[in-house]
């Protein structure tokens, strides 16, 4: 769906922004020009940009996730 008719941004655009780190609406209207011109777009661009992060947060892999520590620690007895 387009969401910035001005600038041609649709849902994937901000998607794609935010997958590279977009996660501001400044970030996004620097990026894309979204809500730089009429400013209609910005409550549905922010709505957009919400949900991107949500989604990516959702399916992002845990960082700690199959850690297992390369050295063992050495506990000694007292």
């Amino acid at each position: 769906m387009y969401v910035c008719i001005c600038n041609a941004v649709t849902e994937r655009h901000i998607g794609e922004a935010v997958s590279e780190g977009v996660s501001t609406l400044r970030e996004l209207r620097t990026r894309l020009g979204v809500a730089g011109e009429c400013g209609r777009c910005a409550t549905c661009a922010r709505d957009c940009l919400r949900t991107a992060m949500a989604e990516q947060t959702a399916t992002a892999k845990p960082v700690m996730a199959g850690f297992a520590p390369s050295y063992f620690l050495a506990v000694e007895a007292v």
